[in-house]
């Protein structure tokens, strides 16, 4: 296994391409999205490799539901079966399963499906995956200032908003990927992504192997995180 000196502690993924991998190959979107749970369970395996401990993955957007009704349900049906699996990844690897965003427009057997995988797995410390589910950046930080307006508090601080986002029980993401090659963060850890470091590589995601994660944290590597000040 190759050393690497510096590794992440958080990484967040923009899963992007899955439909033009499916659609350069005559094939319906849905498929794309098939192939890139292959690349979820990749990337899964290299973050145990390489000792991170966290990865974030943004699996459905606020905005998803503007798409078709069968790529839809085709996304849905495909978590709930990779949930599901008596031989998932998650149990067999000591992984915990959380998740981010708003599950109530969800359908009932899919919120009991992700329920019973985050109460199977909340013990486990080897590695945090989250899945971001209905998940917008602009939706968290209302939703905590609206939290925050509920305690009747008079001054807001970043600490405040900090805590009641989706995310308060995780560490800010170090390093966001976006693949496909678009350079955009798409709504995705808005606030938390303040100091984040960017990469973009050109792979669609159902494409994206170890290979490619690797280059990315040697990326990282080389990356000087000042926060601001001057080192």
């Amino acid at each position: 296994m190759e050393k690497l000196k510096k590794v992440p502690s958080h990484v967040a993924i923009i899963m992007d391409g899955n439909g033009r991998w499916a659609t350069k190959r005559g094939l319906p979107r849905n498929f794309g999205h098939r192939e890139g749970v292959k690349a979820i369970e990749r990337t899964i395996y290299a973050c145990l490799k390489y000792g991170i401990k966290y990865c974030t993955f943004f699996a459905f957007s606020t905005e998803n539901w503007k798409r078709s009704k069968e790529e839809i349900h085709g996304i849905f049906n495909l978590l709930r079966e990779y949930i599901d699996k008596d031989d998932n990844i998650f149990t067999k690897n000591n992984v915990k399963v959380t998740s981010i965003g708003v599950l109530d427009p969800f359908p009932e057997d899919l919120k009991k499906s992700l329920i019973n995988i985050k109460e199977k797995t909340i013990n486990f410390d080897r590695l945090n995956v989250c899945f971001a589910l209905n998940y917008g950046g602009r939706d968290d930080i209302t939703r905590a200032i609206n939290k925050i307006i509920e305690q009747d508090v008079k001054r807001v601080t970043e600490k405040d908003i900090l805590n009641m986002l989706d995310t308060r029980s995780m560490p800010e993401p170090d390093l966001i990927i976006r693949t496909s090659g678009e350079m955009r963060i798409s709504n995705f850890l808005l606030y938390q992504m303040a100091y984040s470091e960017l990469y973009f590589p050109k792979v669609l995601w159902p494409d994206f192997n170890e290979k490619h994660f690797i280059k990315a944290l040697k990326n990282y590597q080389k990356r000087n995180r000042r926060y601001g000040g001057i080192t």
